[in-house]
């Protein structure tokens, strides 16, 4: 069992893509809801802790994977 509800795979795209895929998938999402997106732009460290801020979201945390980073986002 996984510690999120939904993933989005935006490994290889760039900025602003990676943002705009978590935004498309939380507006589907109940809020509690967990978002686990996997980013390999080196912008989606600060990008996505910040759009988690300004949209009212969680910021989880993020680990290393391989090719890249996953992020964890909380939908609020």
């Amino acid at each position: 069992m996984s510690d999120w509800d939904v993933e989005v795979d935006a490994l290889g795209l760039l900025c602003p893509l990676p943002v705009l895929r978590a935004r498309k998938a939380l507006m589907g999402m109940k809020p509690g809801a967990v978002l686990r997106v996997l980013a390999s732009d080196p912008m989606a460290v600060v990008d996505l802790p910040h759009f988690c801020t300004q949209g009212g979201h969680g910021f989880l945390g993020m680990a290393e994977v391989a090719g890249g980073q996953a992020y964890l986002i909380c939908r609020g």
